[in-house]
C-alpha cells in the first residue's frame, strides 16, 4: 500500500481522536456549566435570604413607628386622665348625674388606653422602686423604704414605664 493513501485503521483512529476530544471538550463543558450552576444557585440564595432580611428588618422598623406613634399619644392623654381623676376626687358633693357622667367619660377613657397596653403602676403599700416610682416626699427614718402614698398615678405602656409615679415614702417598719 501506498503511503499516502490512509487505510481503514487511520481513518478509524482519526475518527476515535476527534471522538475523544469531542467527549473531552463536552466534559469540561459540563463541568464549566455546573461550576456556574453552582454559583448562580449560591447567589440566588444569598439574594433570597437578604430579601427575607430585608422584609424582617421592614416589619420591625414599621412596628417600631407604629409603637413609638401610640406612645407619643398615650402619653399625651395622661394628663386628661389626671385632670377626670381628679374631678372624681372632688365631686362628693355634686349631682349624682354628674358623677356618673364623669365615672363614666373617665372609664371608657381608661377602657380605651387599657386595651392599647396602658397599667397603672402599684402605688400604696408596695416596696419602694426607683425604677417606677419617684418619691416625693419622705417620712425620717431607718430601714426599707415603703410606699405611703400616691400623689400621682404612674403608668407603663406595653411594659415600658411611660410616667413614674409620684409617691410619699416612709421607712418600714
Amino acid at each position: 500500500m501506498p503511503a499516502s493513501e490512509p487505510t481503514p485503521d487511520d481513518a478509524e483512529e482519526v475518527e476515535d481522536a476527534s471522538t475523544a476530544e469531542a467527549e473531552a471538550d463536552l466534559a469540561s463543558d459540563v463541568v464549566a456549566l455546573n461550576k456556574e450552576r453552582d454559583e448562580l444557585r449560591a447567589l440566588a440564595q444569598r439574594v433570597q435570604a437578604d430579601f427575607e432580611n430585608y422584609k424582617k428588618r421592614m416589619l420591625r422598623e414599621q412596628t417600631d413607628a407604629i409603637s413609638r406613634a401610640s406612645e407619643g399619644l398615650v402619653e399625651q392623654l395622661l394628663p386628661v386622665l389626671d385632670s377626670l381623676e381628679a374631678a372624681l376626687d372632688q365631686l362628693h358633693d355634686a349631682g349624682e348625674q354628674i358623677r356618673k357622667g364623669v365615672e363614666l367619660v373617665y372609664g371608657e377613657l381608661r377602657g380605651v388606653l387599657d386595651k392599647a397596653g396602658l397599667e397603672s403602676i402599684e402605688g400604696d403599700g408596695v416596696p419602694f422602686d426607683p425604677e417606677v416610682h419617684e418619691a416625693v416626699l419622705r417620712e425620717d427614718g431607718d430601714g426599707d423604704l415603703i410606699v405611703s402614698e400616691t400623689i400621682r398615678t404612674g403608668y407603663r405602656f406595653r411594659g415600658r414605664v411611660l410616667r413614674p409615679a409620684m409617691v410619699k415614702v416612709i421607712p418600714e417598719g
